[in-house]
């Protein structure tokens, strides 16, 4: 994948917000095909990982959080924006949170050391063909109370 479309990516997710401007996310970034068939072998998605063009690993940096639902939250705002900038940018990407399971061997795998926990991968590329839209529920089915 061209490397100013990495970059674009990434810095999308880099502005994403977070309590105290901490920042805790840290990325991977992994185009190499053998790295990717290793990694395919953590998840039930393999085929999605060792298809895409780009992975995206995305950490918490353990050693930069300062609360565990607020850190997860921003590293979702990340996750939100890298998506929202792939998709400007005409490719495919997913968000690939079943992998989580394998935090340990992802780590092993990119050398990378405990203080970062795996939260997603962003898989992209260029999409094959249009996808079909998604069913959403009904906006009054998720209003809770409003006055």
């Amino acid at each position: 994948m061209e490397e100013e479309i990495v970059e674009k990516i990434l810095e999308a997710g880099r502005w994403a917000p977070s309590g105290m401007n901490n920042q805790p996310w840290r990325f991977a970034v992994v185009t190499d095909t053998k790295t990717k068939e290793e990694i395919a072998k953590l998840t039930i998605y393999s085929r999605i990982v060792s298809s895409a063009r780009l992975l995206i690993p995305v950490f918490l940096d353990k050693e930069e959080s300062y609360h565990e639902i607020k850190d997860a939250q921003a590293v979702g705002a990340c996750l939100q924006n890298m998506l929202l900038e792939a998709h400007s940018l005409g490719l495919g990407a997913v968000w690939l949170g079943e992998i989580i399971k394998s935090d340990e061997g992802m780590r092993k795998i990119l050398g990378l050391g405990r203080e970062l926990e795996l939260m997603a991968v962003l898989a992209a590329g260029y999409p094959a063909e249009k996808p079909v839209d998604g069913k959403r529920k009904e906006l009054n089915d998720l209003i809770v109370y409003r006055k």
